[in-house]
C-alpha cells in the first residue's frame, strides 16, 4: 500500500479515464486531496467529488494527463515557468498545483500573488 493518499487517487483518475469510466471511488482520501480536487473541478478536470459514507466518488471530467510532482520541490516565483515548461505540454494547456503559506493554487495564480511554494501536482 502506497503511503502516497494524493498519487494514489490521481494514478487512479488516470487510469479510469483510460479505460473510458467516468466515475470511480477512493477509499482513502484527506482533506489535502479534497482542496486539489476542488481546484482541478474549478478547471473541469473534475466534474464532481463527493465523500459518502467514508468513500471519495469521483466524477471525471476533461483529463488528458495528471500526476504527482515527487519530489516535492520548492521554487520561488522566478522558477514557476522553468517548471511549467517541464511539466506541461504548452504554454497555456494545463495547470501545475503549488501549496504556498495563503493556501493551494495554480502556477497562473501563484505569479499573480508573486509568492513561491512547493509544487503538488500537475492537470491537463
Amino acid at each position: 500500500m502506497s503511503q502516497d493518499i494524493i498519487a494514489d487517487a490521481l494514478n487512479k483518475m488516470l487510469n479510469a479515464s483510460r479505460a473510458g469510466k467516468t466515475t470511480l471511488s477512493v477509499s482513502r482520501h484527506s482533506k489535502f486531496l479534497l482542496s486539489v480536487l476542488a481546484i482541478a473541478k474549478l478547471r473541469g478536470y473534475v466534474k464532481n467529488y463527493r465523500v459518502e459514507n467514508n468513500i471519495l466518488n469521483i466524477e471525471i471530467g476533461k483529463l488528458n494527463f495528471c500526476q504527482v510532482i515527487k519530489p516535492r520541490f520548492v521554487v520561488q516565483v522566478e522558477q514557476i515557468e522553468k517548471y511549467s515548461e517541464r511539466y506541461l505540454p504548452a504554454k497555456d494547456i494545463g495547470i501545475i498545483i503549488i501549496s504556498t503559506s495563503q493556501g493551494l493554487m495554480t502556477h497562473h495564480t501563484a505569479e499573480e500573488k508573486n509568492i513561491g511554494g512547493s509544487l503538488i501536482a500537475y492537470f491537463y
